[in-house]
Parts: C-alpha cells; sequence; structure tokens
C-alpha cells in the first residue's frame, strides 16, 4: 500500500503541476484551449507511467467511484485520498514558488489556478451552474474510468481514453469552473490562494465526490445487470 499511495502523490503531483502550472505560468500565452490539453496529457503521462502500480486515480472522486462500484476498499480509499490530496498542495506549492520568480506576480491578484464561480471569476457562471457542471462532467468522467479500466476493455488504451476525456471536459467548462471534477486538484491551490478560493471549496469537494458516487453505483449495476 505504501508503494501505491507514494504513486498516487506523485501522479496527482503530475496532473496538478501540468494542468494548474499550465494555468498560472502559461495562461496567458496558450489559452483554455492549451490548458485543456495540458490537463488530459498530465492523465495520460501518469496513467502509463504509474497507472501499473496504483491504478492512478488521482482524484478522491475516481477513487469513491471505484469503491461505489466494489472494485475498492474503504480503507485503501481513505489511503489514497490522503496521498492525492497531498500530492496536490505540494504541486501547487511548487507552482507557486515557480510563479513568484516573476516580478509582478502577486497570489490576491493573478491566483494559483484555483477553481470558483459567480462574479469576478472567468464567465460569471452561478452556483447552481456551477454545481451541475462539476456533478454531471464528474459522473461522465468516472464512468469513463471505470469502463476503460475494466478487465474485459481494450488494453493498453485506458490512459488515453481517460486523458482525452479530460481534455474534452476542460473544453467544455473551463470557463465556468476553471474545471475540478477533482477535490484534490481543487485543495491545492486553495490552500494557498485563500480568500474566495476557500469559500467555494465546498462545491468542488461535493460535486465530484457525489458524481463519483453516482457513477461507481451505476457502473456497479450495470456489472451486475450483465452478468444476469
Amino acid at each position: 500500500m505504501f508503494n501505491k499511495a507514494l504513486a498516487e502523490f506523485f501522479g496527482t503531483f503530475i496532473l496538478v503541476f501540468f494542468g494548474v502550472g499550465s494555468a498560472v505560468l502559461m495562461g496567458a500565452h496558450i489559452g483554455f484551449h492549451g490548458i485543456a490539453i495540458a490537463f488530459g496529457l498530465s492523465i495520460v503521462a501518469a496513467a502509463y507511467g504509474l497507472g501499473a502500480i496504483s491504478g492512478a486515480h488521482l482524484n478522491p472522486a475516481v477513487s469513491l467511484g471505484f469503491v461505489a462500484s466494489g472494485r475498492m476498499t474503504a480503507a485503501d480509499f481513505v489511503t489514497y485520498c490522503i496521498a492525492q490530496i497531498a500530492g496536490g498542495i505540494a504541486a501547487a506549492g511548487v507552482i507557486y514558488v515557480i510563479a513568484t520568480g516573476k516580478a509582478d506576480y502577486a497570489i490576491a491578484s493573478d491566483g494559483l489556478g484555483q477553481n470558483g464561480f459567480g462574479a469576478g471569476y472567468n464567465g460569471g457562471y452561478s452556483m447552481m451552474a456551477a454545481l451541475v457542471f462539476e456533478f454531471v462532467a464528474t459522473f461522465l468522467f468516472v464512468t469513463v474510468i471505470l469502463g476503460a479500466t475494466r478487465a474485459d476493455a481494450p488494453a493498453g488504451f485506458a490512459g488515453l481514453a481517460i486523458g482525452l476525456t479530460l481534455a474534452g471536459i476542460h473544453l467544455v467548462g473551463i470557463d465556468v469552473t476553471g474545471v475540478s471534477v477533482n477535490p484534490a486538484r481543487s485543495i491545492g491551490p486553495a490552500v494557498l490562494a485563500g480568500g474566495q478560493a476557500i469559500a467555494d471549496l465546498w462545491l468542488f469537494i461535493a460535486a465530484p465526490l457525489a458524481g463519483g458516487l453516482v457513477a461507481g453505483l451505476f457502473h456497479a449495476a450495470g456489472l451486475t445487470r450483465n452478468e444476469d
């Protein structure tokens, strides 16, 4: 389990470093499309680099989906979550250190790639819009992951399918919430950014976890019907 936890730590570090790092350090140059690609590529890198060790969940919502589908124990879920959140915070810290190397960077005004909603954040979408997006996007994301990692799924393509799905989700929703679908991705930057990022954080924990849970339950029900 130690090796699995370490893989989840480093895998989530990769996800946040690539994705959030692209937003903070290169967002003005690559735009939303570039950020979406960076998040997708981070999953591909982590899945093929670390997936054989831990399954490369990199996300408490994904791990909860595995628990709900009967493919993970509650005890392992807790261990994975701790490692994932620690990896997200560590990566956000490294990004912050790099960002402060630019003379005109200030976390209060420039942010740290944190998720949010409402007036003053990206498109100014409402709380309800943010809730719906995060729930639905996470449900779809975890559904793809559970399907792509089944024993009878085509071998060798899971990382690519999952990475492309995350990139697609970002292309839909960056302007809405910055896209979380992952509590660990949201917690890391929020802890350092503070303020409104902390106030909004509940949504980026609750909605993804709910989406992952429902995806896991649907997956379990589908497998049961197939067996019948």
